[in-house]
């Protein structure tokens, strides 16, 4: 889903970050919520990435979701030009995302990073965070949110008695 001003920005630092940055897009139209998902590198074009980020408030956007790739730490780039809420995605990496994770969680103080899990359940689980903080003023998602929930607290009902 892309809009001219979306509610949610999320950024990668590169496509190969789209097999895992997919399902935080596809959470988010789930939710109905407008996002557009960028691929721009905190290292190799610092300039457009600060551009962005820089806009992203005047266009709209409310909250950011930034992967994180190895040491090279997208998150905090953002999150050092905005005072948006930025969520952190941790990328699998050569180390099991350990890298990702402890420079998307090991900010200094003063420059917050909202940190998640490593991989698929954290690009999910950032949509859901940006989905929450954005409910907090739209009664229609704070109800799409419970309707959520409801359905897996029933899966998981469904599937508790084992054969």
């Amino acid at each position: 889903m892309s809009n001219e001003n979306p509610k949610v920005l999320v950024l990668m630092g590169s496509k190969s970050d789209w097999d895992i940055m997919q399902h935080a897009d596809q959470t988010l139209a789930r939710f109905d919520i407008p996002h557009v998902c960028r691929a721009l590198s905190a290292h190799r074009t610092p300039a457009q990435v600060i551009e962005l980020v820089s806009k992203a408030e005047e266009n709209g956007a409310e909250v950011i979701i930034a992967a994180a790739g190895g040491a090279a730490h997208l998150a905090g780039v953002v999150a050092a030009h905005t005072i948006l809420p930025v969520l952190g995605v941790p990328m699998n990496s050569v180390l099991n995302g350990l890298d990702s994770l402890l420079s998307t969680v090991q900010m200094p103080g003063g420059i917050p990073v909202g940190t998640l899990a490593i991989g698929k359940a954290g690009a999910v689980n950032a949509a859901l965070l940006a989905a929450a903080i954005l409910a907090r003023k739209d009664t229609d998602l704070q109800q799409k949110l419970r309707d959520f929930r409801k359905e897996q607290q029933d899966t998981v009902i469904e599937n508790s008695v084992l054969p």
